[in-house]
C-alpha cells in the first residue's frame, strides 16, 4: 500500500507545482480540472500521512521490544503497538476506498428533472412531493437549488419540473436517484378508502461545462414566448420565456423561471449542453455494462428503484432491498442514509472490479 501512496504524493505534489504556472492558471479547462483533482487527492495525502506516522510508530515500538529491558518502556511499547495494530486496519480500508478511481463526472453540477408517470394527477402529487424532497435535501447539504421549468398538475404537484443543483460533489450523490419511483397510498380524491400505484421518473444529468460539449449554435433553433403560469394565462407581456429546438436530435429545452430573456437562454442551454453529455455518457455506460454488472447504478431510466408505502410508513429500495419504516422523515427530505447504503455498495462493487490487492 504504501507504494501506491508513494505514487499517489508524486502526483500530488506535480500538481501542486503546476496550478502555480502562469501557463496552467491561463488554461481555464486546465486550470479547474487540475484544481479539481488536487482537492480530491488532498483528503487522500491527509490519511497517507497518518498511515506514515502509524506504521513508523509500530516500527518503533517494535524496536523496542525486540531490544529493551526497562519493564516500563517494554509497557509503553506493548501499549502503542496494540492501539496502532487495532486503528490500522480502519486506516487501511478508508485508504483503499480512497484509491479507487472516482467517475470524472461525480464532481459536477446537476440538472434533475421529475416527471409524472403512471396515476393521473396523483402522480403529479408524488412529483411534487418528490421535488419537495429533493429541495430539503439539497438544502441541508447547503448546495443551491434553482428551477429551471416546470409544468403544474391540475390538482397539485407538477407533470413536469427541472431544477438545477449547485455544490460540492452534487451529481456524484444524486445519481443514485435517477430512476422510476413509485408510490402507494390513498389519494386525496379517492372516496372508497382504496390504496392506488403512482408513479414518477426521476433524471439526473451531470451539468456540462462549455468545454465538455461543443453546441453548434447554427443548429440550435431559439423561440421567444411570453411566460405563462397556472391555466396558461401569460405571466408578463414581454417575450422573456425560452424555448431552444436542438434540430440534429430533436431536443426540446424550455426556460421561464427568471424575468429576464438572457437568463432564461443561460439555464436553457446549461440543460440542453446536460442533456447531450448524458446522451454520451449513455452510450459510453451501455459499452461499459457489457463488462459489468452494477447493482446500483444500470443507467436504465425505466428501472423501478423506490417503493414509498404510506399505508405501512414504508420506504424499500428494491437495487439493494433495503427497508425502512421512517416515511415521514424520508418525505422531509432525510434521504442521506439511503444514499449511504447505495455509495457503499457502489464502493465494494468498485473495489472488486479493480480487484486490487493491497
Amino acid at each position: 500500500m504504501l507504494e501506491k501512496l508513494k505514487i499517489v504524493k508524486q502526483r500530488f505534489d506535480e500538481i501542486n507545482d503546476l496550478i502555480i504556472q502562469p501557463e496552467v492558471i491561463s488554461d481555464q479547462k486546465r486550470y479547474i480540472q487540475l484544481n479539481k483533482e488536487y482537492k480530491e487527492l488532498s483528503l487522500l495525502m491527509e490519511k497517507r500521512d497518518a498511515y506514515v506516522a502509524m506504521q513508523n510508530a509500530i516500527n518503533e515500538a517494535q524496536e523496542i521490544l525486540s531490544g529493551e529491558t526497562d519493564a516500563e518502556m517494554i509497557e509503553m511499547a506493548k501499549m502503542e503497538l496494540e492501539s496502532a495494530q487495532e486503528l490500522k486496519p480502519k486506516l487501511e480500508e478508508e485508504i483503499r476506498f480512497l484509491l479507487v478511481p472516482k467517475d470524472p463526472e461525480d464532481a459536477k453540477n446537476a440538472v434533475v428533472e421529475i416527471r409524472a408517470g403512471t396515476g393521473g394527477d396523483e402522480a403529479s402529487i408524488f412529483a411534487g412531493d418528490l421535488h419537495r424532497m429533493y429541495t430539503k435535501y439539497c438544502e441541508s447539504k447547503g448546495w443551491q437549488v434553482s428551477v429551471v421549468d416546470y409544468n403544474e398538475g391540475t390538482s397539485g404537484g407538477f407533470k413536469e419540473i427541472i431544477f438545477e443543483v449547485n455544490g460540492e460533489d452534487v451529481y456524484g450523490t444524486l445519481k443514485y436517484e435517477a430512476g422510476v419511483h413509485r408510490v402507494q397510498r390513498v389519494p386525496q380524491t379517492e372516496t372508497q378508502g382504496r390504496v392506488h400505484t403512482s408513479a414518477a421518473t426521476v433524471m439526473v444529468l451531470p451539468e456540462a461545462e462549455e468545454f465538455d460539449v461543443e453546441l453548434d449554435m447554427t443548429e440550435v433553433r431559439i423561440e421567444r414566448t411570453t411566460s405563462t403560469g397556472p391555466g396558461g394565462q401569460s405571466v408578463n407581456t414581454t417575450y422573456s420565456a425560452i424555448k431552444l429546438h436542438h434540430e440534429p436530435t430533436g431536443m426540446i429545452v424550455s426556460c421561464q423561471d427568471q424575468k429576464s430573456s438572457h437568463k432564461n437562454l443561460e439555464k436553457a442551454l446549461k440543460v440542453l449542453r446536460s442533456r447531450l453529455y448524458e446522451l454520451e455518457l449513455a452510450k459510453k455506460m451501455e459499452a461499459d455494462s457489457q463488462k459489468r454488472k452494477s447493482m446500483v447504478s444500470s443507467g436504465d431510466r425505466s428501472a423501478k428503484i423506490r417503493t414509498y408505502n404510506y399505508p405501512q410508513g414504508r420506504v424499500t429500495d428494491h437495487r439493494i432491498n433495503l427497508t425502512l419504516y421512517d416515511l415521514g422523515n424520508i418525505m422531509d427530505g432525510e434521504i442521506q442514509k439511503i444514499i449511504d447504503e447505495l455509495q457503499l455498495v457502489r464502493n465494494t462493487e468498485k473495489l472488486q472490479e479493480a480487484g486490487e490487492t493491497f
